[in-house]
């Protein structure tokens, strides 16, 4: 037993000086083994000579990439990786539209802008159109939800949106499915921004929050990159509303929040079924009876992409102002998201895919580096895909 009676005679340096400096030697090996465990390595899967967003990895670790239309008309849309390289998914036909052929190809039976693709529950991927090349006008048709069979390999079911949900102006950009895959949930980042549930069985569809302030850019917030406001050449700055979006592992919360803002938004899903595929109550009344069940979740800051991890049930973010992945803890109140990794290799950190062992891929769009907001920017943008594991918690 450690003894703090002084002594008589000359002070001496004992006990005291001796278990603080013990204290401050632990804190900083504790602190470092923290650092290590919340520093997972960061590897690249794959370059790409095309700007890249979306990311989706299969129950068997096929992995698959999308391509969207912005600055270039780009020759594939939606792409599996093999040996590192992209080949067109499911097929070239599907991947046949391009600008300079609109006149000659189908929007509905091709690829027009696709944004991003994810997996359902039961292994099928579903390609997200958003029919809207150079974010600019939407196409007459495109846009859609495209449900791929990855064992036939053979696209097996089309949901169309007509422009009651997806409007001139409009930018299908992520989605969700339900547990059971009967309810996919998607964002609409275009000029007003908003949520779409669609009934996967009857294909019917509606927007729901749609110009309300939960869905829209937050004009308080400025999203900065390398030190300096990020405005395209002529000032205007970055205008993406609602755009993120994340399913709790129940399928009871649905997340979401808006590029150009700062606050996490969550709602209980079963006050987004009513009305998609019954007229329950008039659409206006609907929207106020869900804003009035929106949850504000917290602060993340600007962000793009979200996940909720299967492994650990966690939601991991994209921070682009700062090169990072954050991680928020649901499950403690008031809890703030904390730097998981910050890499300069992320340049404009985009969408996240999880893997069968828990592994996160994430790719980087570049956007700050594009056309948009570079002048002498290359319409070709080189993009990246990385991957890297989380530690436990």
């Amino acid at each position: 037993m450690l003894s703090l009676i002084p002594t008589r005679g000359k002070p001496r340096r004992g006990p005291r000086i001796r278990l603080a400096a013990l204290a401050a030697s632990t804190a900083i090996v504790l602190a470092g083994a923290a650092a290590a465990q919340s520093s997972p390595e960061l590897t690249k899967v794959a370059s790409f000579d095309h700007q890249v967003t979306g990311i989706a990895v299969g129950p068997d670790g096929r992995v698959f990439v999308t391509f969207p239309r912005w600055s270039e008309d780009a020759p594939v849309s939606v792409a599996e990786l093999k040996d590192g390289k992209p080949v067109p998914y499911p097929n070239e036909e599907w991947n046949r539209w391009r600008n300079a052929l609109k006149d000659k190809v189908e929007a509905k039976d091709h690829f027009v802008c696709v944004q991003t693709a994810e997996f359902d529950h039961a292994g099928h991927i579903w390609v997200l159109d958003a029919g809207a090349p150079a974010l600019a006008a939407t196409v007459p048709g495109a846009p859609k939800l495209v449900e791929v069979d990855t064992k036939s390999n053979q696209v097996v079911r089309v949901v169309r949106f007509d422009d009651t949900v997806a409007p001139q102006g409009s930018y299908l950009n992520d989605v969700r499915f339900s547990p059971d895959d009967k309810t996919a949930y998607l964002t609409d980042s275009g000029a007003k921004g908003a949520l779409v549930v669609v009934d996967i069985g009857s294909g019917k569809s509606r927007r729901v929050l749609d110009g309300y302030p939960q869905t829209q850019a937050d004009p308080t917030v400025t999203v900065m990159y390398d030190g300096k406001p990020l405005r395209r050449p002529d000032g205007r700055g970055v205008d993406f509303t609602a755009d993120g979006i994340a399913l709790s592992p129940d399928g009871r919360t649905l997340y979401w929040q808006a590029i150009k803002g700062k606050t996490l938004y969550a709602v209980p899903t079963d006050a987004l079924a009513g009305g998609v595929t019954t007229a329950v109550m008039p659409e206006a009344l609907a929207d106020r009876s869900i804003a009035g069940k929106v949850q504000t979740v917290g602060d993340n800051g600007p962000a793009d992409g979200l996940i909720i991890r299967r492994a650990d049930g966690r939601m991991y973010v994209t921070s682009p102002q700062d090169d990072s992945v954050r991680v928020r803890d649901l499950g403690a109140s008031h809890s703030t998201p904390t730097v998981l990794l910050k890499d300069a290799r992320l340049r404009w950190p985009d969408t996240f895919a999880e893997a069968p062992d828990g592994t996160l891929y994430l790719t980087t769009s570049h956007i700050q580096d594009s056309s948009y907001f570079k002048e002498g920017a290359p319409i070709a943008l080189p993009t990246e895909l990385w991957r890297f594991k989380p530690g436990a918690k």
